[in-house]
């Protein structure tokens, strides 16, 4: 049985790996420090053989005993509320943690696929983004702490695999949505839902002309699945590349949740938040032979259904 270790286990898009190795045979060793994940999303695995949990920050040391086949790095603050509150354990996580995971990676000769992000391009010059692109980021504003710990990470997990021979697999990932998302996570998508539910106001920031892409888990995970299992060692996008403002997903999740009370109210821009986000993917459809299959409107009737029950 192949050995897989998790870091952010507990997370979003942790959990969801988690339930995705697990299908497929794997024995999964997950990991996470519980500073933004949650116990309830990998509760139901601990009955089983093939799971085990370590509660563990992988800033520090990390230790896994015996044979390890493949590392998954998916530990970080993902979102601003997250990374803004906690910026240094941000930085830390993106560069020690990495560090400690590469050497851990080299020690026992697995491959190591890390959770890069759109975020490397920061507010892009350059639209859709491909990989090639080398982003136009501000190293000290307020998102640089995740920003520039993302691309800190790509840069050592590439110095590991030309000067060590690490198995390498660099994913950047795009706006997803889905199931096990934390109501109060700050971005957009959960944020719209909750206050949809509740019939408060619908915080849209700026005149909501910017744009996101959103990709439905299940379609993130098979991507990722794939990237993992492939012999491409470069960066590869994955996201929808389906692109929609803000002020659109607003009003589809306001007419989905159908509660009259929820209203748009419109609030300043964060600084350097980006204008735009749509992932060019012609190298994931060329190398993986993957593409999103799930339409938004499938995707935010299943997220919608999820909501519904955690929103207090």
């Amino acid at each position: 049985m192949k050995k897989v270790l998790i870091t952010g286990a507990a997370g979003f898009l942790g959990s969801h790996l988690c339930d995705r190795f697990i299908k497929e045979g794997y024995f999964v060793i997950g990991m996470d420090n519980l500073i933004t994940g949650d116990m309830k999303n990998i509760e139901h695995l601990f009955p089983l053989e093939n799971f085990k949990f370590y509660n563990h920050d992988v800033s520090n040391y990390v230790h896994i005993p015996g044979e390890l086949d493949y590392i998954l790095h998916f530990a970080s603050p993902a979102s601003p509320i997250d990374y803004l509150k906690m910026p240094i354990q941000t930085m830390k996580v993106g560069s020690l943690g990495t560090h400690n995971l590469l050497g851990l990676a080299k020690a026992k000769g697995a491959r190591m696929l890390i959770a890069s992000t759109s975020e490397v391009y920061g507010d892009p010059l350059v639209h859709p983004q491909p990989e090639d692109y080398w982003g136009n980021v501000n190293p000290i504003g307020p998102r640089g702490v995740y920003d520039e710990a993302k691309r800190f990470q790509e840069a050592i997990t590439m110095a590991y695999h030309t000067f060590h021979g690490v198995e390498i697999r660099i994913v950047r990932i795009f706006n997803t949505y889905g199931p096990r998302m934390r109501v109060d996570d700050g971005r957009a998508l959960p944020a719209f839902f909750a206050q949809a539910i509740r019939g408060e106001g619908i915080t849209v920031f700026g005149d909501g002309s910017q744009t996101r892409s959103f990709c439905y888990v299940d379609d993130l995970v098979e991507g990722i699945y794939r990237l993992l299992h492939s012999d491409h060692t470069m960066p590869v996008n994955i996201g929808n590349p389906v692109e929609i403002t803000i002020s659109q997903l607003a009003e589809e999740i306001i007419e989905l949740v159908g509660n009259p009370k929820a209203k748009v109210i419109y609030k300043d821009l964060p600084k350097d938040d980006p204008k735009v986000r749509q992932p060019n993917i012609t190298l994931a459809k060329k190398v993986l032979d993957w593409e999103p299959k799930v339409t938004r409107e499938e995707g935010l009737k299943i997220t919608h259904d999820y909501f519904k029950t955690v929103v207090k």
